[in-house]
């Protein structure tokens, strides 16, 4: 008797870092015996709010969102983001001090993303405001918005956009604390089963392991 395989939904953000972490089971390198993984690319704001409503079997999520969700999800042990003296940048289309950018209106790519969390706990209470990732950049550099918080790609390039870097929170973070600053993991959905959950965890892990034995072809990817 032939049974059908288990679907399972990933949500994951399409920066580098997460396309480069699921190579191996986009491009069907790695045998998941039973298991059919389909793959949806949705920012990590959005990611969040759906794994509320445990939209996906998996997801990759901010830390900070985790406890909002650990009931219903549980954290993997692989694929975390975490910055070594490198994380959410701070910037402005002017030079500002810290203090000047405090009174300004701040975009941030969502209340639920660690970046905030991070940006709190560096400037205390700002007034902010949502804005997608990826139109923070480009809002700063054509004067939208005075200052911004940057994720993603954006803090690979800001320096060729005619930005002031105001924060590098990544840095604040480890000068403080002498730790990594931890941004993002992968949950998996704990009503497949404690067995389900390892087979997918171990099917994550082995995509990871994929894309670090063969950079050049994820890197391309």
């Amino acid at each position: 008797v032939s049974v059908e395989p288990l679907l399972v939904r990933i949500g994951h953000s399409p920066d580098p870092d997460d396309a480069f972490m699921f190579f191996g089971l986009t491009s069907g390198a790695i045998e998941t015996p039973g298991r059919v993984y389909e793959h949806s690319l949705v920012d990590i704001d959005t990611l969040n709010r759906e794994a509320l409503k445990s939209t996906y079997e998996v997801s990759a999520v901010s830390i900070r969102s985790f406890p909002d969700i650990s009931e219903e999800y549980a954290l993997m042990n692989c694929g975390a983001s975490m910055g070594e003296g490198y994380g959410p940048m701070v910037i402005s289309n002017k030079p500002m001090t810290e203090q000047e950018a405090r009174e300004k209106t701040i975009a941030i790519p969502g209340f639920s993303t660690s970046a905030f969390l991070t940006l709190r706990l560096a400037l205390g209470e700002v007034s902010v405001v949502e804005v997608p990732f990826d139109e923070i950049l480009p809002g700063v550099i054509f004067g939208k918005y005075d200052v911004g918080v940057i994720i993603h790609e954006g803090q690979l390039t800001w320096k060729d956009d005619g930005v002031h870097l105001v924060l590098d929170l990544g840095v604040w973070w480890n000068q403080t604390t002498g730790l990594p600053l931890p941004l993002g993991g992968n949950v998996v959905r704990k009503d497949l089963g404690k067995i389900v959950c390892r087979e997918i965890t171990r099917d994550v892990r082995a995509s990871i392991r994929h894309a670090l034995d063969n950079p050049e072809k994820a890197l391309q990817f």
